[in-house]
């Protein structure tokens, strides 16, 4: 087992290091700071919207999927950047799954609010 805290002390450094990592994909990351702006304006967007409560969760909540696989995104990118500036096919590979699934997860959260609002106005 791997040493380290433990109990409400890791809760509190786990926490830290949480906050940490979002501040550095907001100082660093354009898509981030673009993707969370999105979700904070679309959130409210559905506060006026004629849907029902889990239909407004689910509108949030992929919102709220877009912006994880967008950090996951941009850890792979900043592993890949560190381990050296040199082309490799599995450097690039990586790094275009990443974005590839960020699209997916865009894709999905388009889909998933034309579901729910296109037989609510047509």
């Amino acid at each position: 087992m791997k040493p380290g805290k433990t109990g409400i002390t890791r809760i509190i450094y786990a926490t830290k290091y949480s906050i940490k990592g979002l501040n550095a994909a907001w100082r660093y990351e354009a898509a981030f700071r673009q993707e969370l702006t999105l979700l904070i304006v679309m959130s409210f967007i559905t506060l006026f919207l004629p849907v029902n409560i889990l239909e407004q969760i689910a509108l949030i909540g992929v919102l709220f999927i877009v912006l994880i696989v967008e950090l996951t995104n941009s850890a792979i990118e900043a592993v890949v950047d560190k381990t050296g500036s040199e082309w490799h096919e599995l450097s690039g590979r990586a790094k275009d799954m990443g974005s590839a699934a960020v699209f997916i997860a865009l894709v999905f959260a388009a889909l998933t609010w034309a579901i729910i609002l296109i037989p609510k106005f047509f």
